[in-house]
């Protein structure tokens, strides 16, 4: 997965790291990007690696650094913060020239930014939030309005309408983008006329146990209104696909949407058993990112934005064929 975008990268680093002969840069953080003949240092760091998109990413930013001649330190968090942070401050309290920070809320990272500022060391972030912050010089994520727009348009359409109906939502508020989307379709749903199954949005607890526990959220409310549910909006598809369970095992005919584009929500679509998912384009995300990294080694010139969104596709039985999986991007 090497883009056009990557490939010019890289030949302007090797131009740059030519040109500019035997100039050192110094031995802290550096407010031009470092230089000269000393190679681009970053420390990299995400607490999602254990999920598929986060290990994708470990190793997609891995092949990039040495493509692009880095050195890079690689700080895999396990979704452990006493374990990950102190690590993270410890790699750039040894030097660095930039932060790269992979699906790790900035909430979590307090020490790591009071670190980084100390040493004037940029942050650059994908997936880190779901708001602007001067945390981060940039950081990418999706638009998570256009996910609620998207997801909730397939179940008005494939409903004929949303006002009257009855929608379950499922979210989980400790990861931010699943909360700031959960909660921008619940106000929706509730703006068009839908009624809220349960009354509120229903939380699961832990994305560990994400798909049992919608299986019972959803289960539950069927036993109690056999007749009473016509969508589940779920926040991620790990989620849904419990919550597309449920309502075949109850012979429910509710629609069932998620986010994400796993394998196993692709597939469920193509069967008829889920409605829709959403595609994040990580990978052309993190291509943009690291476009960004590498103006900064090259120029020291630091992005003029430090929060942007970008645009996702809606997947349905038109081109679920035609989409790569989520957790099956390398």
């Amino acid at each position: 997965m090497r883009s056009s975008l990557k490939t010019l990268a890289a030949v302007a680093a090797v131009a740059t790291l030519a040109l500019t002969g035997c100039s050192s840069g110094d031995s802290g953080g550096s407010t031009d990007g470092g230089g000269g003949d000393e190679p681009f240092r970053v420390v990299a760091f995400t607490s999602g690696n254990q999920t598929p998109i986060g290990a994708w990413w470990v190793k997609e930013v891995e092949a990039q650094a040495e493509e692009l001649g880095w050195e890079l330190t690689m700080i895999q968090g396990d979704f452990d913060f006493q374990k990950m942070n102190p690590a993270v401050e410890s790699a750039i309290g040894q030097g660095a020239d930039a932060v790269f920070d992979g699906y790790t809320d900035y909430a979590s990272i307090g020490s790591i930014i009071t670190a980084a500022n100390d040493a004037d060391i940029p942050i650059f972030a994908i997936d880190s939030g779901t708001e602007a912050t001067d945390a981060f010089v940039l950081n990418i994520t999706t638009n998570q309005q256009g996910i609620v727009d998207q997801t909730l348009g397939a179940i008005d359409e494939a409903l004929g309408g949303i006002e009257g109906k009855n929608i379950m939502v499922i979210g989980h508020d400790p990861h931010p983008g699943i909360r700031m989307r959960s909660n921008l379709a619940a106000d929706d749903l509730v703006a068009a006329g839908a009624v809220l199954a349960g009354g509120e949005i229903q939380q699961v607890k832990s994305p560990a146990s994400g798909r049992t526990e919608a299986l019972a959220l959803v289960a539950d409310y069927l036993a109690a209104n056999p007749d009473g549910l016509d969508a589940v909006w779920v926040g991620w598809d790990d989620a849904a696909l419990g919550a597309s369970q449920a309502v075949q095992e109850a012979g429910s005919s509710a629609f069932v949407t998620g986010v994400d584009a796993v394998a196993e929500a692709i597939a469920a679509i193509e069967a008829g058993t889920m409605l829709a998912t959403i595609e994040q384009p990580w990978p052309s995300i993190n291509d943009d990112v690291i476009a960004s990294m590498v103006e900064y080694q090259n120029s020291g010139t630091l992005p003029s934005s430090n929060f942007e969104t970008v645009d996702t596709t809606l997947v349905n039985e038109s081109n679920a064929a035609d989409i790569t999986p989520s957790d099956q991007l390398g």
